[in-house]
């Protein structure tokens, strides 16, 4: 994703899509360097991010990506509703996975920091022609924070609770880690999910996150995956 200066301080953006809602956050800058997410040969229950080295894993009641225009989703929820607001179809979760380029900032934490707003505005308030699937963003609570461990890299994630005009509105987190392939620049995952009856819970963000894993890696101990001291 391209990162810009505002005010002195680096902020993350995110590449342009073509559909609306949280199935795909639409953005409003240039396109980044994006990932391939492409099945498993050994493991159908897997998704490799081949960009950036690692795979994740698809739990119960997400499927890889279809119908949508960005290469950088990773994987949705499956099946999809009508957008409480403006727009056209919704889906209940969404991950993407990008690669952070154009800054030289390196710090997960500083990141992920800047990126949390871009990725609840990209996932709630406005899509790339104007509309607002949810009515807009009301309020947003930060109910996560901290550094957590992805595939054996430190790393750190945010996340927010949020409120929309229209319907539940939902959870969006930024986690950010360094690559462990090539010059191991960060990685950016975004994951969205909205609040509504036939949402996946909470907690499949946490369970995602435990399961990335370096591609080739078979099994992982060392807490891959696992917080080291986020505050709830």
């Amino acid at each position: 994703m391209l990162l810009r200066e505002d005010d002195g301080r680096t902020s993350v953006r995110t590449g342009p899509t073509t559909t609306s809602s949280a199935a795909a956050p639409p953005s409003r800058t240039p396109s980044p360097s994006t990932s391939s997410s492409e099945p498993s040969a050994d493991d159908p229950a897997v998704v490799e991010d081949q960009l950036n080295g690692v795979t994740f894993p698809l739990l119960d009641g997400w499927v890889r990506p279809r119908h949508i225009a960005e290469d950088d989703v990773i994987m949705t929820t499956d099946g999809t509703y009508d957008c409480p607001g403006e727009g056209s179809v919704c889906r209940h979760g969404m991950v993407i996975s990008r690669t952070v380029t154009g800054s030289d900032e390196t710090s997960p934490e500083r990141l992920a920091k800047e990126d949390i707003s871009d990725a609840a505005d990209d996932a709630f308030d406005r899509d790339l022609i104007g509309n607002r699937p949810y009515g807009g963003i009301t309020s947003h609570t930060t109910v996560k924070s901290g550094p957590v461990a992805v595939a054996g890299r430190a790393g750190y994630l945010v996340r927010w609770r949020v409120k929309t005009a229209k319907g539940p509105g939902g959870y969006v987190q930024s986690m950010v880690f360094p690559s462990s392939v090539g010059t191991e620049s960060p990685v950016l995952v975004r994951y969205v999910v909205d609040a509504g009856e036939d949402a996946p819970p909470l907690s499949d963000m946490d369970r995602i996150t435990r399961g990335i894993r370096t591609i080739g890696d078979t099994g992982s101990g060392g807490g891959v995956g696992s917080s080291i001291g986020p505050t709830e």
